[in-house]
């Protein structure tokens, strides 16, 4: 069958046939929008376009043009969005940097404070790190990067959420300059982990053990590293006050790894130095009936009794049925009812504690009987709380009141109901386990106590790193200082392009006594010279930025001392940062996840508005 062309020319599309009519202009027709290229290499287009096209008779020009249209391969879906190649790994470091633009001037001593106003109309007042990362809600892909290594410090140390920030962009600003002129990131990662290997060796080679000493000599190491930390927080004009708070609340708990049993409580009203400790438990009065007010508030060497059932009077459902062939039945229906709450609360008298504590409700005749026999109770007690009373006084908590035996009791030497600010709170001390401690904060805005709590959560994770680790190194940018100055002399022994790598990471870690100096106002340029010549000269490792002065002093002789682990932990993860970071040269976003989010949010938009206009319409219409 003989090939009509003018048939084959109308299934074409328009392009072929402005061709046809112009064919001495030989132009290639512009693709399809179905079938858009792909900026992909395919072996098997490379291949099929190597075939030869047949050529339908009676038109020369015709196979030219079917041949420069191939079926082209779409291997994404349309929509996707992709960037790669350098400009992707600039575009990644210039975001990191942005982000640790918004927490740089946090660091120090006179670090500024943060002011985040969220949509619901909370606000929070904040220098850490950790803290301003997290409600910044950042939703870069790479700068994400630099939030996650925030929340691991944080989580594993406590402090050093800023140093770690600022120590990864930092690296990748030195590095951005040589991914510009065209070096390969991979050669970079090579050298940045060799580097942060050697830091790290570094770092606990200059560390101090204050491991062997005595109770009283550790406690004041400890204090001064709690203090380091508190410098740079909002109470850091009562830094030596809550030191030695925070001291005394860590080593209540001794070796225990569990956080929660170190409470802290807090009362707005009166100033900083009315915050107090309790070497035990501590926690607001809870909710209660009219015959609470005359139960005793306090007791010396009490046994106490710790439930997790109800004790008040439980009616039948109202759905429940009962049948009665008698009316006088039903009296004794009510009095069994009546009957199994006496039970209850006649095996708690006989069990001879006097304090019962619930983590369910104690109905007002409960309170009432408790009352008349000069017993002390509280309902609906917290779980956190209720689990620390059992840690302090050794008790357990009950699920029923049957066989209840004194081993299942806790005891405590003094239980007292005392007033503070405007809080009632129930008070156990002089607890025979002291595996818990209780920080009662006092402020005056709201805001500030919070501010004070994470500053004291930094603190006291401080003091639990140095109990375990029992090594110091020197605070103020000295030990920063050390590092770069060995990175640099130890880059004069590399042969190659891994010499100006790992001076590049010897120069990024001088940006926090950099940062120090600009955060305190002084001349950075001018300090972090002649902390070079001190540590040049063999005789300054311990020297860092003298914060009150504007020059540089000993800061191991003045008590300005940080854990080694903080050190450790904030180098190894700002260089894995970094490095992965630079590993990443493409990035690929899927509309599907966005289109996803927007379609939820209309048709949760939709949900609401629907439901509002049926609870409108439906309510007037008339029912036929």
């Amino acid at each position: 069958m003989q090939h009509n062309p003018c048939r084959a020319s109308r299934s074409r599309p328009h392009s072929v046939l402005l061709e046809l009519s112009h064919s001495s202009r030989r132009r290639r027709p512009p693709p399809n929008r179905a079938t858009e290229i792909n900026p992909r290499f395919s072996p098997a287009s490379a291949a099929a376009s190597d075939l030869p096209t047949p050529r339908p008779p009676g038109n020369r020009d015709l196979p030219t043009m079917a041949s420069m249209m191939q079926p082209q391969i779409i291997l994404l879906k349309e929509g996707t969005d992709t960037s790669q190649g350098r400009a992707q790994v600039v575009s990644n470091i210039n975001a990191c940097t942005s982000v640790a633009d918004m927490v740089r001037t946090t660091l120090g001593p006179r670090g500024m404070d943060k002011l985040i106003h969220d949509d619901k109309g909370g606000t929070t007042i904040s220098n850490d790190g950790a803290t301003i990362m997290r409600l910044l809600e950042i939703v870069h892909p790479a700068a994400k990067i630099l939030v996650d290594i925030a929340k691991s410090q944080d989580s594993e140390v406590g402090d050093g959420t800023t140093t770690v920030v600022l120590l990864a962009a930092e690296f990748l600003k030195e590095a951005k300059p040589y991914i510009e002129d065209g070096v390969h990131p991979h050669s970079l990662i090579r050298s940045y982990r060799t580097a942060g290997h050697l830091a790290i060796e570094k770092v606990k080679e200059l560390a101090t053990s204050i491991e062997g000493k005595s109770l009283e000599e550790k406690k004041s190491l400890l204090a001064k590293c709690a203090a380091t930390t508190l410098s740079s927080k909002l109470i850091g004009g009562e830094k030596e006050f809550f030191a030695s708070m925070v001291v005394d609340a860590v080593l209540a708990i001794s070796n225990d790894d569990r956080l929660n049993l170190l409470g802290i409580k807090k009362v707005p009203g009166g100033t900083m130095r009315d915050s107090f400790l309790v070497n035990g438990v501590a926690f607001k009065k809870t909710f209660s009936y009219a015959g609470f007010e005359q139960q005793p508030k306090k007791f010396l060497s009490p046994k106490i009794l710790l439930l997790n059932i109800e004790l008040e009077l439980k009616s039948e459902k109202e759905n429940a049925e009962i049948r009665l062939s008698d009316p006088l039945q039903y009296q004794s229906i009510v009095d069994a009812e009546w009957n199994i709450i006496y039970d209850k609360l006649d095996k708690c008298v006989k069990s001879g504690a006097k304090i019962v504590l619930s983590r369910l409700a104690i109905g007002d005749l409960a309170t009432q009987y408790f009352a008349d026999r000069d017993i002390f109770c509280a309902g609906r007690v917290a779980e956190e709380d209720l689990q620390r009373v059992a840690a302090a006084t050794g008790g357990t908590v009950q699920t029923s009141v049957n066989n209840v035996i004194d081993e299942v009791l806790g005891s405590c030497e003094v239980f007292e109901e005392r007033q503070v600010g405007n809080e009632r709170f129930n008070i156990f001390s002089g607890c025979p386990s002291g595996q818990t401690a209780t920080i009662v904060l006092r402020g005056g805005a709201d805001q500030f106590i919070e501010e004070a709590e994470r500053s004291l959560h930094d603190a006291i994770m401080i003091v639990r790193r140095a109990l375990k680790n029992s090594t110091v190194v020197p605070g103020g940018g000295a030990i920063d200082m050390e590092i770069s100055k060995y990175l640099r002399q130890h880059a004069r022994t590399i042969a190659g392009k891994s010499q100006f790598f790992v001076n590049s990471f010897a120069k990024a870690l001088e940006v926090i006594p950099r940062q120090l100096c600009d955060n305190a106002g002084f001349d950075a340029t001018d300090v972090l010279n002649k902390l070079r010549q001190k540590h040049a000269s063999g005789e300054g490792a311990n020297y860092g930025v003298d914060i009150n002065t504007g020059g540089i002093a000993d800061s191991f002789a003045n008590f300005v001392w940080e854990p080694a682990v903080v050190k450790i932990n904030a180098i190894n993860a700002a260089t894995e940062a970094a490095c992965l970071i630079l590993s990443v040269d493409e990035t690929v976003k899927n509309p599907k996840s966005e289109s996803a989010q927007g379609d939820a949010a209309a048709g949760a938009m939709a949900g609401r508005g629907g439901a509002a206009m049926r609870g409108r319409g439906g309510r007037g219409m008339r029912r036929r």
